[in-house]
C-alpha cells in the first residue's frame, strides 16, 4: 500500500533560455518509466507510493533534465506522508462530481 503523495514541479534552467517544456517533458518520462501512479497537472505532477521510491524517482528526474541538458533543476516538493495509507483518489473524492 503506498504510503505518501509526493508533488513536482520542475523548474530547469535551460541552456540558451529556450522552452523549457522539453525539459519537464522529459522529467515526466522518467515518472512514466517507474511505473508509480501519477496524475500531471498544469503546474505540478503527483505521485503516490512508497515515499523511499518516489524520492529516488526524484533524483532520477533531476539526473535525466541534466543529462537532458539543463545547466540546473529547481524542484519544489510537496510530500503527503501517512504510514497507515496515502491515495490521490482518497484524498479528492469529495471533489468529483
Amino acid at each position: 500500500m503506498a504510503n505518501a503523495l509526493v508533488s513536482i514541479q520542475i523548474i530547469p534552467k535551460t541552456p540558451n533560455g529556450e522552452d523549457s517544456i522539453p525539459y519537464v517533458d522529459r522529467a515526466i518520462e522518467v515518472i512514466q518509466a517507474s511505473g508509480v501512479k501519477y496524475q500531471v497537472s498544469p503546474l505540478e505532477t503527483t505521485m503516490e507510493g512508497e515515499l523511499s521510491h518516489l524520492l529516488d524517482i526524484i533524483k532520477e528526474m533531476n539526473e535525466a533534465v541534466i543529462e537532458f541538458g539543463s545547466k540546473n533543476v529547481i524542484s519544489q516538493i510537496k510530500i503527503y506522508y501517512n504510514p497507515e495509507g496515502a491515495s490521490m483518489d482518497k484524498l479528492t473524492e469529495k471533489y468529483r462530481p
